[in-house]
């Protein structure tokens, strides 16, 4: 039995219902996930081999593979392994008393770190209603989605992007909803990531593992086992819940079922790094020469 440490930041209901369904001790492995405080800890931990993957925001990825001012100062040869989801719920929301968009004016925008990952999300959504992050709000380092719900609740920030059950903690703490993040088109909300150096015959297992629960769920199977994981994961009421799990079979919001990133989704992943964040002007000329990226070895049909 191998154990693996996978680097997260909210609570895996995938990696729990494998764990509950005993796909995972089938494949000969245990998961204990390790919640990031930010998105540079949780890189910077993945290449010292203190975790053996990541799942991620893709664009996080992008940032450490390809632009070498990331938060961390140098590139990697990160891997893509499989998609996972399509935002999950991926949202704009405001502090209790933030109403509307005017509001948001001189007020804090919370993000994990203002290059990277949703970060981007925000700023397009801001925009997008006439709000200039960095100009007409200010941008405030707060670390990890469950980080940044907390500080939106109390009042820290003003506005923030959340998602995967965070998003309904802060409905019920009085936030409010103002966009969401499949507005901009198709997206990719976070992936399995690993370094070229992980052995491959777990990274085999666990993609499989991962692909195979998130396709029963997509496809609204394992619903009992997916709400009591919801349940104990992630603190939700049974209302919450069942618009949690519901939202796992969503085809604009939910699982990944085949586990590709398509590329409509990646597409949109680097027009919004492009246009937000001017040292990743070459991306898309990078990608177009890049072929280790997107790592498909792993998924269902791969050629051999």
């Amino acid at each position: 039995m191998r154990t693996l440490r996978i680097g997260t930041f909210s609570p895996s209901v995938v990696l729990g219902v494998a764990t509950a369904t005993g796909a995972l001790d089938t494949a000969g492995l245990t998961i204990t996930q390790v919640p990031a405080r930010n998105s540079p800890e949780q890189f910077a931990a993945l290449l010292a081999g203190e975790l053996d993957a990541v799942i991620t925001s893709p664009d996080n990825v992008l940032a450490y593979r390809f632009v070498a001012d990331n938060p961390l100062g140098h590139t990697s040869d990160l891997r893509i392994l499989a998609a996972v989801d399509r935002g999950l719920g991926l949202s704009l929301f405001t502090a209790p008393g933030v109403e509307d968009i005017d509001s948001l004016r001189g007020g804090v925008l919370g993000v994990d770190v203002p290059t990277s990952g949703f970060a981007f999300v925000a700023y397009e959504l801001l925009a997008r209603q006439g709000v200039k992050a960095g100009i007409d709000c200010e941008v405030a380092a707060l670390g990890s989605t469950p980080r940044r719900a907390e500080a939106l609740a109390e009042g820290r920030c003003a506005v923030t992007v959340l998602n995967a059950g965070n998003d309904l903690h802060a409905e019920r703490a009085g936030c409010h909803r103002l966009s969401r993040a499949k507005e901009i088109g198709p997206y990719v909300g976070t992936v399995l990531a690993s370094t070229a150096e992980r052995q491959e015959e777990w990274l085999a297992a666990l993609v499989g593992v991962i692909v195979d629960t998130s396709g029963r769920l997509a496809s609204g199977h394992l619903h009992e086992c997916a709400s009591s994981v919801t349940a104990q994961l992630m603190g939700l009421g049974d209302d919450d819940v069942r618009r949690y799990v519901e939202l796992l079979a969503d085809p604009e919001e939910g699982l990944v079922a085949d586990g590709r990133v398509d590329r409509e989704s990646l597409d949109t992943l680097v027009t919004l790094r492009m246009r937000h964040h001017a040292g990743s002007a070459g991306l898309a000329n990078a990608l177009r020469h890049d072929t280790g990226l997107l790592d498909e070895r792993f998924l269902p049909g791969a050629a051999p």
